[in-house]
């Protein structure tokens, strides 16, 4: 791989990473507000609005998997735990400082809208460790079963089962805390799952493209990752 190549695989594989922690922190920070969604009178979906930028991070690990390698998706999100826990730091330590008088927002607002977020943050962690993990170690699975074809197997069904662990597991772990009735439960549990698997399906044309953008603008072979020319491009800067 030329050098301008693994450059421009690294601005890429950089970008992807921010918008993939950016995805994850905002969905912990906005969790709180829930709405609801007519699927053309089919069901009524009644969802966190912290679901809308949760699926894109899947979508980013499954591109990263597909074209990066199995060991670059581990570090994206490792990189997302600790953001993880920065974030929820920096809202702790906002919590703990009092207001001014003419503070547009007052500390019981502020605890009103943050005040979950510690534990939200730790129920997402909790969800994002097990299905972000298991969704890379599914999606290579199934890399390797299919021999590097039928991208669309491997994106849906890796996602299927991990959304399904990340929205049972937050959700358990939200109304043992009480920030959720139980009796809400089974409903979340279903909407945040069959929402899950519709934008699964949905955002499965968005990993074609960027897979052959990505194959076209760096001559890869099918099923071919560019983690090994990124690795000897490493050790030849080292050297």
């Amino acid at each position: 791989m030329s050098q301008r190549d693994a450059l421009a695989a690294y601005r890429i594989y950089f970008i992807l990473g921010a918008l993939f922690i950016c995805s994850l922190v905002v969905s912990n920070l906005i969790f709180q507000k829930f709405f609801y969604w007519d699927f053309f009178g089919i069901y009524t979906f009644e969802i966190s609005v912290g679901i809308l930028p949760y699926p894109i991070t899947f979508l980013i690990t499954d591109l990263i998997s597909e074209i990066y390698g199995k060991k670059k998706a581990n570090q994206v999100v490792t990189a997302g735990i600790f953001a993880s826990v920065f974030s929820l730091l920096i809202v702790y330590t906002s919590a703990l400082v009092p207001a001014t008088e003419w503070s547009p927002v007052d500390d019981a607002l502020f605890e009103k809208v943050f005040g979950a977020t510690v534990v939200a943050v730790m129920a997402s962690m909790m969800a994002y460790l097990f299905a972000q993990y298991i969704d890379i170690q599914l999606f290579h699975f199934w890399k390797r079963l299919t021999k590097g074809k039928h991208l669309w197997i491997r994106n849906n069904f890796s996602t299927f089962f991990s959304q399904f662990v990340d929205t049972a597991t937050v959700l358990l772990l939200l109304c043992t805390f009480n920030k959720i009735e139980w009796d809400l439960f089974g409903t979340l549990l279903l909407s945040g799952f069959l929402f899950k698997v519709l934008v699964a399906f949905c955002d499965t044309p968005f990993l074609y493209l960027g897979v052959f953008l990505f194959r076209k603008r760096f001559k890869l072979a099918p099923g071919e990752e560019l983690g090994p020319g990124l690795n000897a491009f490493q050790k030849e800067e080292k050297i």
